[in-house]
């Protein structure tokens, strides 16, 4: 897969070379409540998961995009097509910035407008959507500032040490 070129990020296919970092951020308890992670990665499973990346979005229906600093080629994140549904053309989409001094630079950003622009000139998607946790305020502010519409609210649906909260649900129609 060529890479995709934002202003300042590529979004690029995964390569074993990038398990380090994947480790490294599937194995930081501070990012599960984001991800839904419960448990600790092993380096077997991520090898495996690397493996199965190659096969096509259209068999798999999720794929995984490296995002890497155009300037100078460092991995900053990932970025997550997921529940791919080529016939009414729609995928989920999250993402994350590793490690936290990444963060506040533009590089989500630009990785949600790229991968827009991606899933629209090549993938023919209609829509994106994604789920954010209410009190995810750097995400909502980015979802909302993308372009994203809040369509609807899950109550009580995700559990925190502080009691359950609501995860927002966005959607974008890809123009």
């Amino acid at each position: 897969m060529t890479p995709i070129e934002g202003e300042l990020i590529r979004l690029r296919a995964v390569e074993p070379e990038d398990i380090d970092p994947m480790y490294r951020w599937e194995n930081d308890p501070s990012v599960w409540r984001v991800s839904g992670t419960t448990a600790p990665f092993s380096r077997h499973t991520l090898e495996r998961f690397i493996e199965e990346q190659r096969f096509d979005l259209f068999q798999t229906r999720q794929q995984r995009l490296m995002i890497e600093t155009r300037a100078d080629g460092q991995v900053v994140g990932a970025l997550d097509l997921f529940e791919f549904d080529p016939l009414n053309g729609r995928a989920g989409i999250g993402l994350l910035i590793y490690p936290a001094d990444a963060r506040g630079k533009g590089y989500a950003k630009d990785a949600v407008s790229t991968v827009c622009r991606y899933s629209r000139e090549v993938l023919r998607l209609h829509q994106l959507w994604a789920n954010v946790g209410a009190t995810n305020e750097a995400s909502l502010a980015l979802f909302r500032n993308a372009g994203f519409t809040e369509i609807g609210i899950k109550r009580d649906w995700l559990w925190t040490p502080d009691g359950y909260t609501d995860e927002i649900l966005f959607q974008k129609i890809l123009e």
